[in-house]
């Protein structure tokens, strides 16, 4: 097994599949200067994603480049994580979702910057202050929310409850992960777990908003189980380059 292909591939498609979620809202945002906000981020993500679908693609090795990884690939194929894929609903859930990821990803790039491969590294060093202003536009909207009217308030507060049995995924461990870790590849994430949590315990304080008590974590991404709402997201982003799979653009 190629474990720095799985690795690096999983990586990517979270954060094509954040990228496509985010990118539904364009010329959708609540208004003008949050619109391009979140526009902007989106192609921050996809940035990203291009980045490691390239290496991914170099270190397969067998004839397949970038788009034919993005593309030319069903459900069950995709390994991100279930949370990035769910439908966006109002703006209190997307932004509530991005807050569990950008929260994550300041800790786990900070850490992969670190890498022993050099090109994954690089990858990270870049994406770190791209995550970081992320996270700070995330989180304030959060509170926003959060500390709000009554309204908005109980929009994020739903959007939590809904959303909070997907994040046990973001510290799951498995041979690939493990393997890599050992050779200094790949990042530990649960030596950052508690961190990861207390941001979000006092992030989630001044939101005057509480994550659920007891909640059955959800997974099963990273194998190719997906929710339901993977397979519409792909259809829809991927129809074009399959019904004229020669073109050039």
């Amino acid at each position: 097994m190629n474990h720095l292909f799985t690795y690096t591939l999983r990586l990517a498609d979270n954060a094509l599949v954040l990228g496509q979620r985010l990118s539904e809202w364009t010329g959708h945002g609540p208004f003008l200067e949050e619109d391009l906000a979140l526009t902007n981020i989106a192609l921050d993500t996809f940035g990203t994603a291009t980045s490691l679908m390239e290496y991914a693609a170099k270190v397969e090795d067998k004839g397949r480049d970038a788009d034919a990884l993005a593309y030319r690939r069903n459900e069950r194929e995709f390994t991100n994580i279930l949370l990035v894929e769910q439908a966006n609903g109002d703006y209190a859930k997307t932004i509530l979702r991005q807050v569990l990821v950008d929260a994550y990803n300041v800790l786990f790039y900070t850490e992969l910057a670190k890498s022993k491969d050099e090109t994954i590294a690089g990858i990270a060093q870049k994406a770190i202050k791209e995550v970081s202003y992320h996270y700070r536009h995330s989180s304030s909207w959060v509170i926003r929310f959060g500390d709000g009217t009554e309204e908005s308030h109980n929009k994020i507060q739903d959007a939590l409850n809904e959303l909070w049995r997907f994040t046990g995924e973001l510290f799951e461990q498995d041979e690939t992960e493990l393997t890599l870790i050992k050779q200094g590849i790949a990042v530990d994430s649960k030596a950052f777990q508690s961190k990861w949590e207390k941001q979000l315990d006092e992030l989630f304080a001044k939101a005057t908003i509480k994550k659920p008590e007891t909640v059955f974590m959800q997974t099963g991404g990273r194998k190719g189980i997906h929710t339901e709402h993977l397979g519409y997201m792909l259809s829809e982003m991927q129809v074009l380059p399959r019904m004229l799979p020669d073109a050039k653009w």
